[in-house]
């Protein structure tokens, strides 16, 4: 998971991330990673629109969200 996430701030990637909240639920969120530390990260939530801490071990799952071009002819 560490390597997904210090991948995506060197690309400059978003990622859609399945998170375990502490209350036990789960979301799903687009987050941009801004720094990944050694138990968590800091990212932006489009969600919350907001930046937020998340932790590593709490990532149930991150992959990189594709975005498609327009093209305008």
């Amino acid at each position: 998971m560490r390597k997904t996430l210090e991948k995506s701030v060197r690309f400059g990637e978003v990622l859609e991330v399945m998170y375990l909240a502490k209350d036990g639920s789960i979301s799903k969120r687009k987050v941009k990673v801004l720094q990944v530390g050694d138990n968590s990260f800091r990212a932006y939530c489009f969600l919350r629109k907001s930046k937020r801490t998340f932790l590593i071990d709490n990532v149930l799952a991150a992959v990189p969200l594709m975005m498609k071009e327009r093209v305008v002819i």
